[in-house]
C-alpha cells in the first residue's frame, strides 16, 4: 500500500520569488516574462500599475496592495505573482480555459523538467505543443488546438 503524497507546505514571499520583483508598501509582485503569454488583464484591471509604455512597467505603489493583488490574481498564467506582508494561502482549484491551458490556482507544487516550482498561479499546457512544458507558452493557439469543451470559469 502506498503512503499519500504529503501536502504542500504553505509558500512563503522566498518560495514566490520567481521573476523580476517590484516592491511597494504591503506587497511585493513578481513578473516572469518567460510564462506570460500576453493575456493582459493586469493591464486592462489596473492601468496606474500595470503600463508597458512606462518604466518599470510594474508600478504597484500606484495603488493599494489589496487592489494590486486582486488584480494579479487574475493573471490566468502566473507570470505575475505577489506576495503580502501579512501573507495569504489559498486551496489548490483547476479549471480548463476553453481552446487554452488548464488554469491551476492554490497553493501548487508543479513538477518540471528542471525540479519542483512552487506557485500560487500557473496556466498548464493542455494541448501537449508547449515549448515550456508543463506551463502553456500560448502555442495552442498557433497550431489551432481546440480543446472541444465548455469553458469553466473560476
Amino acid at each position: 500500500m502506498t503512503q499519500p503524497s504529503p501536502l504542500p507546505k504553505e509558500l512563503t514571499p522566498s518560495d514566490l520569488a520567481q521573476g523580476k520583483a517590484y516592491t511597494a508598501p504591503g506587497i511585493t509582485v513578481y513578473y516572469n516574462a518567460r510564462r506570460c503569454v500576453h493575456v493582459a488583464n493586469c493591464i486592462r484591471g489596473l492601468p496606474q500599475v500595470f503600463d508597458t509604455a512606462q518604466r518599470p512597467w510594474i508600478q504597484p505603489w500606484q495603488a493599494p496592495a489589496e487592489r494590486v493583488a486582486a488584480v494579479v490574481r487574475t493573471c490566468p498564467t502566473g507570470a505575475l505573482h505577489y506576495a503580502l506582508e501579512t501573507g495569504e494561502a489559498k486551496t489548490p482549484t483547476v479549471y480548463p480555459i476553453l481552446d487554452g491551458p488548464l488554469a491551476m490556482s492554490g497553493n501548487l507544487s508543479i513538477q518540471t523538467p528542471s525540479g519542483e516550482v512552487r506557485d500560487v498561479r500557473a496556466a498548464l499546457c493542455h494541448c501537449g505543443a508547449s515549448g515550456n512544458k508543463p506551463f502553456c507558452d500560448g502555442t495552442h493557439a498557433k497550431v489551432g488546438w481546440k480543446s472541444g469543451g465548455a469553458e469553466v470559469n473560476s
